[in-house]
């Protein structure tokens, strides 16, 4: 189907549709860029909630249990699950997803798993498209669940409204876990298995890493949760919406929203002079500078200027020369 019939039927809350667009958007290309034209009129409702943590610490069961509980008040939602480093086999993913089968064949859920899948910059550009799709799609809650807490991860999880970060008790030194970017972008954390000893600790440790920080205006809650059996979800929800609320009171939404539409462009840009620049260093024309180079006509900075088309640069500091 041509992009454009994909989201006229993506709108009208065609599944076939939605799993089809996501493939595309998650492969890129022309197509994709017509897709991304045809969606992004229709999107901007939807309200985005990233999940991440370490691996182990709960986030699919959660997510299923957050899912549970949106359903329960006959709210539909998406769930993107993110996998940078399994695209074909599915990784740990793939278990996530048997783990939500009962999900799967509700039709107030919509369910994919994501990896890179060749996109030009990654899941970092490809995720905001694929949300976008499960916003054109009537989708009024997002939920974007990550495996790990690399960078790529965290990156991902830090491009939704509200961002979760599960824990355990035991979760290790909270130095380290301030180190992996995780105190920066949460707005709520859970320290699920509560149930389990350490589960004190693990509270202790997060809120005296936050104390640390400078003081915000909205100070991350802690909320207790035992996800396999649903204790302490209402708390977790209760929590994801007063943090919604906060955003949209303060005007902090609308912000939040515009400074990740300027970096997602940014970053587009980026990718795409990068990708310019990649095909420009496999053609002739660059082992002719590069035999120049070697020959010390001129140096690496003025080689790259005759490509960027900008004024050599100078020693360390890089200024343009006068």
């Amino acid at each position: 189907m041509d992009p454009e019939d994909l989201v006229r039927a993506a709108r009208t809350g065609d599944r076939r549709a939605v799993a089809k667009l996501i493939s595309l958007v998650e492969t890129g290309g022309a197509a994709a860029d017509a897709a991304s034209a045809a969606l992004y009129p229709a999107t901007g409702r939807a309200y985005t909630i990233g999940i991440t943590g370490a691996p182990g610490a709960g986030k699919s069961t959660l997510t299923d249990a957050l899912v549970g509980r949106l359903r329960a008040d006959g709210i539909e939602v998406g769930v993107l699950a993110v996998d940078p480093t399994s695209p074909f086999s599915g990784g740990a993913i793939l278990g996530d997803r048997v783990r939500m089968g009962t999900r799967a064949t509700d039709p107030g859920v919509f369910i994919r798993s994501m990896a890179t899948r060749g996109h030009l910059g990654g899941l970092a550009l490809a995720t905001p498209q694929a949300i976008r799709v499960l916003d054109a799609a009537g989708m009024p809650w997002v939920l974007v669940e990550t495996v790990g807490v690399g960078q790529v991860e965290v990156e991902v999880a830090a491009a939704t409204d509200t961002t979760v970060v599960v824990l355990n008790p035991g979760w290790g030194d909270a130095v380290q876990a301030a180190k992996a970017g995780l105190m920066e972008i949460a707005d709520v954390f859970v320290v699920n298995k509560a149930d389990r000893p350490g589960a004190d600790d693990a509270e202790r440790d997060v809120r005296q890493v936050l104390g640390m920080g400078a003081a915000r205006d909205w100070t991350p809650p802690v909320v207790r949760a035992v996800a396999t059996t649903g204790e302490g979800v209402d708390e977790v929800w209760a929590t994801v919406r007063a943090h919604r609320e906060f955003l949209e009171a303060t005007g902090r939404l609308a912000a939040q929203r515009r400074d990740r539409l300027r970096a997602e462009v940014r970053a587009i840009a980026v990718a795409r002079l990068a990708a310019r620049v990649d095909a420009w260093a496999r053609s002739p024309e660059f082992e002719a500078v590069l035999a120049r180079v070697d020959a010390r006509e001129v140096d690496p900075y003025g080689a790259a200027a005759q490509v960027t088309g900008d004024p050599p640069l100078d020693g360390d500091d890089r200024q343009p020369r006068s």
